[in-house]
């Protein structure tokens, strides 16, 4: 197994597993759904992969089989954040016959490392059930809110 950063050469690879992750936390995906997601993945990975999205890969082969992205966003410094810059995990996914290996933990590991290189002031992630375990693990706590949060939606 080879532990990596995707290049723009795994792009196909990452839209594969990013369509999988989606049926796999939803249930299914409609077919104009999957293609909506094949038509905007390619230009949106061509853009941001190795920039504001890292994507910490598990490979056998050439094929990816475990991937956690890592979304770094930028915002005004503040007295938490004084260089403005966080990071926010996405879309954590290992396919079905990889799971129990700890191939999340070690990508997990990888992109916590990398924050801490790149100086982040701090890492976010939303937890499924299965997830919260690994990431507790690993250092993640969970959240005290100061604030409710809340979404305009269109």
């Amino acid at each position: 197994m080879i532990f990596e950063e995707a290049t723009k050469e795994d792009i196909d690879e990452l839209i594969r597993l990013r369509i999988a992750y989606m049926i796999d936390d939803f249930g299914s995906v409609t077919d104009h759904e999957k293609e909506c997601m094949e038509k905007q993945l390619p230009d949106y990975f061509e853009r941001k992969l190795g920039t504001e999205l890292i994507a910490f890969v598990a490979k056998e082969a050439d094929r990816i089989v475990s991937v956690a992205y890592l979304h770094i966003i930028e915002m005004p410094a503040n007295s938490i954040l004084l260089n403005g810059l966080y990071g926010e995990v996405l879309s954590v996914y290992t396919e079905p016959e990889y799971r129990g290996r700890g191939l999340c933990s070690k990508l997990m590991s990888n992109l916590i490392e990398y924050g801490k290189q790149r100086g982040l002031g701090r890492i976010d992630l939303s937890a499924t059930d299965n997830g919260y375990p690994i990431y507790a693990k690993l250092g993640f706590k969970d959240k005290e809110h100061r604030y409710r949060d809340m979404r305009y939606k269109y």
